[in-house]
């Protein structure tokens, strides 16, 4: 594939995860009334894996598992720790800004690239992370203590445990080469990290299950679309891009997921968070016209 169409497919997977993903915190949000968060993100995965393994079957790939040790840490860190902080979180916070404090994933990302795989940013690219960094401290605004110190830790946890997976995963296709695709890492690190999620959602007081028609909706969506779907097309761009440039694209993502939870949640952002909106779309606008960093 040449630069320009893997260029385009990988804008087209971000376009797709900005809109399934943003969309999500509203749904788990939802879930939240009808589940506690560890049952709701096994019950995802599980559903997620079986998709994405069934999809593997019919397209008749490779069902062998790539090596076992880096996709359990991935499975651990991208699946596992990741969805049940961020889910957990939702609990105890709004949606808007459980997104935002999760979406710090990539100012961890570009730190863990830099230390694990050499990963270089561009004066062009430095100057977008620290707008959006400008931009998500005034969305935050931390001096306003506007988010539970407890949800907060739990989302910020949940962004370190994202970028560890996302680092880990480009590290592992960089060793693999084209031999291993996307969707079969996706499944295997699925099925790992959905196995450590269990035991979390049977020995863990929390809300029971309320089966109901918002509860199922939300796992259809979840199931399809924001596990099976999405973490594919995470994966895709993970692979063709520089891990740190894949983590700042993302934050398109948190953008609209604040601009839902106002329209459909009513978690109207002040001035200074319009600011902070717009400085941050600044900061991707930037990131986007720039050249891609090179990956070693």
């Amino acid at each position: 594939m040449s630069d320009t169409r893997s260029s385009n497919a990988s804008l087209l997977a971000l376009l797709l995860l900005t809109l399934i993903w943003s969309g999500n915190w509203i749904v788990m949000k939802v879930a939240t009334a009808y589940s506690g968060p560890f049952s709701f993100s096994a019950l995802r995965y599980a559903g997620g894996t079986l998709v994405l393994f069934v999809l593997l079957r019919v397209r008749g790939d490779s069902l062998a598992p790539p090596p076992l040790g880096p996709t359990l840490l991935i499975g651990l860190t991208q699946t596992t720790a990741f969805t049940a902080l961020a889910q957990w979180a939702l609990v105890r916070g709004g949606a808007g800004k459980t997104a935002l404090l999760v979406y710090t994933m990539p100012f961890w990302t570009v730190l863990f690239a830099r230390i694990w795989l050499g990963e270089r940013l561009h004066p062009r690219q430095r100057a977008s992370l620290l707008l959006a960094a400008a931009g998500l401290v005034l969305i935050l605004q931390p001096w306003n203590a506007s988010v539970g110190l407890f949800s907060g830790a739990l989302a910020l946890a949940g962004g370190v445990s994202w970028a560890a997976g996302t680092v880990a995963a480009k590290r592992l296709f960089a060793g693999q080469g084209a031999g291993l695709s996307p969707l079969r890492l996706t499944a295997w690190q699925m099925l790992l990290g959905t196995i450590a999620l269990v035991p979390l959602a049977l020995f863990i007081p929390q809300h029971p299950l309320v089966w109901s028609t918002p509860l199922l909706a939300a796992l259809a969506y979840n199931v399809v679309l924001a596990s099976g779907l999405a973490w594919t097309l995470w994966l895709l761009v993970v692979q063709r891009l520089p891990a740190a440039v894949a983590g700042l694209s993302s934050l398109a993502i948190p953008l609209v997921g604040v601009l839902l939870a106002w329209a459909l949640l009513g978690e109207r952002p002040g001035r200074v968070e319009v600011i902070g909106v717009v400085v941050l779309a600044a900061g991707l606008v930037l990131l986007l016209r720039g050249a891609p960093a090179r990956s070693p």
